[in-house]
């Protein structure tokens, strides 16, 4: 919530809100003439806790924090420095960051689900930096030795965790498949900010990443694939839609991008995409934390716009309350 505010407009009051990104002007709410300092004064109170209820639940403050690696805890010494040297960090200013390590068995915890046990190995070796940045600067991503998964695959897949604001390097000492390194940087975020990622955000984004990427190997697209599936996702978590809904907009989507899914990625993809829609994203976040790709699909003429209907729909019931509470009042 940016914004709410009464003005006075040709005798009547008129409420501005700002959500969301949208302006939305409430024109002759309630006419001036002839209200009492009893209907001011409630219509005030009304409005205030109007402005509360819609405040974001949390507010952090803005705070300086160290960035924060997340070591592979099955790195040898030669495979260390490689990865430091990849990350842009010296072993000597090590204690100017804090420094997690992830294991092998944090890795087969959040990725058996999705993954052969062999491809994700007895080794920990994915290596991350986490620096958080200022609001509105979004997810940032940088790879180095990672074959697998692309930067956008990995913002996709951190937006969907609800991490925003940062800049990630995830490093291999050698060339990786890099699917582990999600899990580092949820980690190393959690740690960073002291909030604790949901469960249900994490599995998806786990799943989301691996299903972005075995989809860019099978379309020998990985940059396809990640925008392939950032476009369902948005509007999945804009509109309500039913399975069926969401099946048709697969098949939809695959034609408007020019690519042929089996029905094994059509399903993968589907039983996905019910898990967003279960999470309840908030799409400006999405947008505003990966906007390089998003502004890409624009570029392309896929437009991903917001269900104006439905946020009309939202402050025409705010109107009729406020009307109705305040005729009650006689």
């Amino acid at each position: 919530m940016k914004n709410l505010r009464v003005t006075e407009r040709n005798g009547n009051y008129v409420i501005i809100i700002q959500y969301k990104k949208i302006k939305y002007t409430m024109n002759n709410l309630i006419e001036k003439r002839g209200m009492t300092m009893k209907r001011k004064r409630w219509l005030s109170a009304l409005i205030a806790v109007i402005m509360v209820m819609m405040l974001p639940c949390s507010v952090m403050a803005a705070q300086e924090t160290k960035p924060y690696l997340s070591l592979g805890a099955d790195l040898n010494d030669t495979e260390k420095s490689a990865v430091l040297e990849l990350l842009g960090v010296k072993e000597s200013e090590l204690g100017n960051y804090t420094v997690i390590n992830v294991t092998n068995a944090d890795e087969h915890k959040y990725l058996d689900a999705y993954l052969d046990k062999k491809i994700i190995g007895s080794r920990a070796l994915s290596s991350v930096k986490v620096e958080q940045t200022a609001e509105g600067n979004g997810i940032r991503v940088t790879t180095k030795n990672i074959s697998y998964c692309t930067t956008e695959m990995y913002q996709n897949a951190l937006a969907t965790a609800g991490i925003k604001n940062a800049d990630i390097i995830v490093a291999g000492p050698f060339s990786i498949s890099g699917t582990a390194g999600l899990v580092g940087a949820i980690k190393a975020y959690e740690t960073m900010t002291g909030q604790k990622v949901d469960s249900d955000n994490v599995d998806t984004a786990t799943n989301e990443l691996v299903v972005t990427s075995n989809l860019g190997e099978t379309l020998e697209d990985p940059e396809k694939a990640a925008e392939l599936i950032a476009f369902i996702k948005n509007e999945v978590a804009s509109q309500n839609l039913t399975d069926d809904q969401i099946s048709e907009l697969i098949n939809q989507a695959s034609e408007e991008f020019g690519v042929t899914l089996s029905e094994e990625n059509k399903q993968s993809i589907l039983e996905l995409m019910k898990k967003i829609d279960d999470l309840d994203l908030d799409v400006n976040q999405l947008k505003d934390q990966i906007s390089n790709l998003y502004d890409k699909l624009d570029s392309m003429g896929i437009h991903i716009d917001l269900d104006s209907e439905e946020v009309q729909g939202f402050f025409s019931k705010i109107v009729e309350f406020i009307k109705d509470f305040l005729n009650r009042l006689g």
